[in-house]
């Protein structure tokens, strides 16, 4: 059963604010949708079907919620705010398929909440309107955790998403953009003014789908030392690759140690980090791991 009136439209918006007295956190990077057709974009790009679970992070006053809820086969959201409780119930009291879990998502172990909410071997997305405050912890924390999830659908700040799915030779590209690709495909999909939220932020949106791969596309001997390698590499982005390798890692190798293995690896020296692929990258960190 769904309501008259999505709640995502600037008069119902308001009208659940007023009657609840709710005030807009700044900390907590409060900026609800107010646009159904873009809430409806979202769930097309993120795949969501009558036999899907999602789980949702930061569902605010519900307006993707119920979206979800009616598209969906079960919705789980997480909301750090615990104000949003009373709006939430009276928003939501339509739905019988929706748990909202009172927990910070970075606190929590999402592996049991799955298991205990999901069915066995169902299919489960993310999808979220993220704050743009705590977009990039939360999604690596998404990425690194080993999750059984199919994929994620997030609504970011613009700029951000353009990172994330950059590849080499662009000003976006660096090591977060690297990071997201060694664990997911990613791509930018439709991007949302400012206009489509309240209050409105100060920065324009776009949402980023995230398919998780199956293995990563690149092999490393140690993942740890990849990435440290890569973060290294885009220390100073004007700088050259060779005076960055040597800088960071001057306490592991001297400089002709890292002009040798640059030399290995056959990359030179004076290109800057934006221009190397991840191969390239997987490649002289599985040579220096070596040393």
């Amino acid at each position: 059963m769904s309501r008259e009136k999505a709640i995502a439209t600037p008069s119902k918006t308001k009208e659940y604010l007023t009657k609840y007295g709710f005030s807009f956190k700044k900390s907590l990077g409060q900026n609800f949708l107010i646009d159904v057709n873009i809430l409806k974009n979202i769930l097309k790009i993120a795949g969501v079907t009558k036999d899907i679970g999602v789980i949702e992070i930061g569902p605010g006053m519900g307006a993707l919620t119920e979206q979800l809820a009616i598209a969906a086969d079960r919705v789980v959201a997480f909301e750090i705010d615990q104000r949003l409780e009373p709006i939430l119930q009276d928003t939501l009291a339509d739905y019988d398929n929706i748990s909202v879990i009172f927990q910070d998502v970075l606190k929590s172990d999402l592996y049991p909440v799955i298991q205990e909410h999901f069915k066995q071997g169902q299919t489960v997305k993310l999808v979220a309107n993220l704050p743009y405050y705590v977009t990039t912890p939360i999604i690596m924390h998404l990425l690194m955790a080993d999750l059984p999830l199919d994929s994620i659908t997030v609504m970011i700040q613009k700029e951000v998403a353009e990172r994330m799915a950059a590849q080499p030779n662009n000003k976006n590209y660096g090591s977060l953009s690297i990071a997201v690709q060694y664990y997911t495909e990613a791509v930018t999909s439709l991007n949302v003014p400012k206009t489509a939220f309240m209050p409105q932020p100060n920065v324009d949106s776009a949402v980023l789908h995230l398919t998780f791969r199956k293995e990563p596309p690149v092999y490393v001997k140690d993942e740890s030392f990849f990435f440290d390698l890569v973060r290294a590499s885009f220390s100073q982005r004007r700088k050259t690759l060779r005076n960055n390798l040597v800088h960071y890692f001057k306490d592991q190798y001297d400089k002709e140690m890292i002009e040798g293995k640059l030399k290995q690896a056959e990359i030179s020296g004076d290109r800057r980090a934006e221009t190397l692929s991840i191969e390239e990258f997987a490649n002289l960190a599985n040579i220096l791991v070596q040393n």
